[in-house]
């Protein structure tokens, strides 16, 4: 692997959010705003610890370093976002997904270390799909921050893929499959038990939606 990751070429996640999800916080822009610069920097500060927990594969490893400076970046620019809006940074209250997602990883290494990258691959691939809605919605009432959202998608898809193929490094594709398999099936039952609540990754209230798809 001296050039390049593995890959993991894993199916998409079973938990579908429903279409009207995000119609739910037009009105809870700036709250979403401040939540995004929380969780862009969460994610660097991720991609930094596991730059120093996994192998020193050059590749793996510049993959991180990239993937930690382009979530800065994403914390930055979310940053200027907020003071042109006149939207002050400060603390919020965390949503519980990400908490609830890791009650599921293994107790033991390595694949506590293989559950703990799938879950930040989870994390991102849902905020792709969550941002993509949200981007959809806003399209007509807010076309900035609509497109803000748009620009996001593409680098939140990317780093699903490099949590995968990292994961991918570590234990044989069959492990990898089954682990995904299993995590993405308890992060189904997590979103659904959430509240429905203006976070990227809260609760999409299913049974006023109508229902979320697979799982």
């Amino acid at each position: 692997m001296s050039e390049s990751v593995a890959s993991a070429d894993l199916p998409p996640l079973p938990y579908r959010t429903p279409p009207q999800w995000a119609a739910r916080w037009l009105d809870h822009r700036d709250e979403l705003l401040v939540e995004q610069a929380h969780l862009e920097k969460k994610a660097a500060a991720a991609a930094l610890s596991f730059l120093f927990r996994l192998p020193a594969d050059p590749a793996l490893q510049r993959g991180l370093s990239a993937l930690a400076r382009e979530e800065l970046v994403h914390f930055e620019r979310t940053l200027k976002l907020l003071g042109a809006r006149g939207i002050p940074f400060g603390p919020l209250a965390p949503c519980p997904y990400a908490a609830e997602l890791k009650r599921a990883v293994a107790a033991t290494m390595p694949e506590r270390l293989v559950d703990e990258l799938l879950v930040s691959a989870i994390i991102e691939a849902r905020s792709c799909e969550r941002m993509q809605c949200l981007a959809q919605v806003l399209a007509p009432v807010d076309a900035e921050l609509a497109g803000f959202y748009s620009e996001l998608v593409a680098a939140e898809a990317r780093h699903a893929d490099l949590y995968q193929e990292a994961a991918a490094t570590l234990v044989p594709p069959a492990v990898v499959a089954l682990r995904w398999q299993r995590l993405g099936a308890h992060e189904a039952r997590v979103l659904r038990g959430l509240p429905a609540v203006p976070r990227l990754l809260g609760g999409s209230g299913d049974d006023a939606l109508g229902g979320g798809g697979g799982g």
